[in-house]
């Protein structure tokens, strides 16, 4: 005998996003499904990356993107296709990438961390801004130059000059809330990189610091939000102004 059977809508609500994740990165996916409501759909491909960071492996990236955007699940209808490598996007470029994720799939609107970043500073007023990265000083000079090409001036930066991307991951808050202590002026500080843990530290840096704190994950997450209209609480500044 045959069961007969209904056909409905899509899991979570009327709203669906998704997400490209770096094979390495065991960080974003745990913190959007921390922040997105539960009636949000979220699906998520990876994208293969070498464990050696540097421009060319970065760069890598970009003939994969199309396979993987891909492999979301083909009937959703998204209102948002993250991206979800910063320093991967400043070497690649932002355009690009929304072109190679609609190569792979349909979607209303891309996103990266350093697009969401940059429309994260205006909406806080952010023009001075004191930069963190885990990765090696060439890798970083690239996303600062991106930055300061969309008219924030870096106005500190210091790094952690690690090249193994399977370690960013487990730099511990600890050490993200030190460096964050130690950066001089800008109006606000921004810890680069999907991979690290910050979500737990925006909110005491605040109000230890006294200025707005940033993050890849959380300015993707609500660049994300904004773009598809959805209301999401979040740590920071950034969610409350």
């Amino acid at each position: 005998m045959t069961l007969s059977y209904d056909l409905g809508g899509p899991a979570g609500g009327s709203k669906t996003l998704g997400m490209i994740v770096l094979q390495s990165d065991e960080t974003i996916e745990h913190d959007a499904r921390r922040l997105l409501p539960l009636d949000v759909g979220f699906h998520v491909s990876r994208v293969p990356v070498a464990q050696t960071v540097n421009d060319d492996t970065l760069g890598q990236m970009a003939l994969d993107l199309p396979t993987s955007a891909a492999l979301l699940p083909v009937p959703a209808q998204y209102s948002v296709i993250g991206y979800g490598c910063t320093s991967g996007t400043s070497v690649i470029g932002a355009e690009k990438i929304a072109d190679l994720v609609r190569q792979g799939h349909d979607t209303v609107a891309v996103t990266d961390p350093l697009t969401a970043l940059i429309a994260a500073c205006r909406h806080l007023g952010v023009t001075r801004l004191a930069f963190i990265s885990p990765y090696i000083e060439p890798v970083s000079a690239g996303l600062r130059d991106r930055i300061e090409d969309a008219g924030i001036a870096v106005t500190s930066y210091d790094g952690f000059d690690e090249d193994q991307d399977e370690n960013v991951a487990r730099i511990t808050k600890s050490s993200l809330m030190e460096a964050a202590r130690s950066m001089g002026e800008g109006d606000a500080i921004f810890m680069s990189c999907t991979s690290l843990q910050t979500l737990d530290i925006i909110e005491p840096l605040e109000r230890e610091l006294g200025r707005a704190i940033l993050s890849s994950n959380q300015v993707l997450l609500w660049h994300m939000a904004q773009l598809s209209g959805i209301a999401m609480d979040g740590p920071g500044r950034l969610f409350q102004d």
